[in-house]
């Protein structure tokens, strides 16, 4: 395992973390048992993951909690999340406050390395900032929390507007950034701010649907070629992105998105979620190879760098891709 400092935290972690929520909830999600998805967390913690990431509306931290039992608690960093309640900031607060009381005992700890607002858009963020960081301040004050941090609502912030105010404002250790290979603005947006202030970054996303799913990555391409928004010889192809595949380059879509990921600029951690031991095993050995070919990252960035906001959301819900502003793309989500 390769490891890197989490920002201004200064807490040692893997650069590969376990997410413990999205499609799989580490297999919960996918009809398997507790004890199964306990065998992926003890798993990815003897390859040497240290990072865990889950969250009050995962519906995993029990199941984390009983699988970190077979390390020593200060040899795993240890990240879940609250949802911030509408109405009133003061009870909203309060609300949040409740949330980490009930983490900890989910978790079965006495504290957590990393406590983060979950999901946080725009329009909420001064709420977040001024009403309930200090609520959460005064618990890390008492030793519940070490770090605070923020994660962003990617597909309903596709410019990160709200990280790009959070990054600066001092008061963040670590911020959850969206960004793979169809969906690279953070590199404008988001990393130079979190470097110039030592935000530690939590990557999400660097693997979605669109990279497994063949028929899908050929409907989006296609019409991306159609509008304009990438080299019209990528439309039409069953397996646009076949050119990243090669004796020397990536072994598969998978492993070129976790590779592209890991060795961008300012990402310190890339999140990876599974059910399955063995899919683990392969995104582990994925986020320790070494970066792609110069002439593939390059392709990647010239063809696909202004693309905003593709492959973001769940599949079934995408009807539809127009450009705007030229090359500047949106995935729009149904009604």
């Amino acid at each position: 395992m390769d490891y890197t400092t989490l920002g201004r935290t200064g807490l040692k972690v893997s650069v590969a973390g376990l997410g413990c929520g999205g499609f799989s909830r580490l297999g919960l999600g996918t009809g398997k048992s507790a004890a199964e998805a306990e065998a992926v967390v003890t798993r990815a913690l003897a390859l040497g993951v240290t990072l865990l990431d889950t969250a009050a509306a995962y519906g995993t931290e029990a199941v984390v909690g009983r699988a970190i039992k077979t390390v020593k608690r200060d040899q795993v960093v240890l990240c879940t999340k609250a949802l911030i309640p509408a109405g009133d900031p003061a009870a909203a607060a309060r609300t949040v406050v409740e949330s980490l009381e009930n983490s900890l005992r989910q978790l079965d700890t006495d504290h957590v390395d990393v406590f983060q607002l979950h999901g946080v858009p725009p329009s909420d963020y001064e709420r977040a900032r001024d009403a309930i960081v200090p609520a959460l301040l005064r618990e890390r004050d008492k030793g519940k929390l070490r770090h605070v941090g923020v994660t962003e609502t990617a597909p309903g912030d596709v410019e990160h507007a709200m990280l790009a105010r959070a990054a600066t404002d001092g008061m963040w250790d670590t911020a959850m950034v969206a960004f793979h290979m169809l969906h690279q603005n953070a590199r404008q947006a988001v990393f130079p701010l979190t470097q110039q202030h030592r935000v530690g970054t939590l990557l999400m996303f660097a693997v979605r649907k669109i990279f497994a799913q063949p028929a899908l990555l050929a409907e989006t391409m296609t019409a991306l070629a159609e509008d304009g928004a990438v080299p019209k010889d990528l439309g039409g192809r069953d397996a646009p992105l076949d050119f990243l595949i090669h004796p020397g380059g990536a072994e598969s879509l998978t492993d070129a998105a976790y590779r592209y990921a890991r060795h961008e600029p300012g990402v310190d951690v890339v999140l990876f979620g599974t059910g399955d031991v063995g899919h683990l095993e392969t995104n582990i050995a994925s986020l320790l190879r070494p970066p792609l070919p110069e002439s593939d990252r390059r392709k990647l960035v010239d063809w696909f760098g202004a693309l905003v906001g593709v492959g973001l959301d769940r599949p079934d819900r995408i009807t539809k891709l127009r450009a705007k502003n030229g090359r500047r793309l949106i995935g729009a989500p149904a009604p």
